[in-house]
């Protein structure tokens, strides 16, 4: 069994995300999403979707990032 980084459950079916170089123990898809989503910086919602990417910052979509004074987004839908 392995401890949750998040809420501290130890737990037999824990899983690992592996992501840039560290390895995350969690318990629940909630915990890893609460631990690994990025946060918007306009609205400050965490993106669980695509979300955009401008330059390093991120946004939940476009409306954002232009709201933001990003220029050149385009939503896809």
């Amino acid at each position: 069994m392995a401890r949750c980084e998040v809420c501290g459950n130890d737990y037999g079916m824990s899983f690992e995300v592996h992501a840039q170089g560290a390895v995350h123990v969690f318990d629940c898809f909630s915990c890893a999403i609460h631990r690994m989503a990025p946060i918007c910086e306009h609205c400050r919602v965490q993106i669980i979707g695509q979300g955009v990417e401008v330059e390093g910052h991120w946004y939940c979509g476009g409306h954002c990032a232009r709201a933001e004074g990003r220029v050149g987004i385009v939503d896809k839908v």
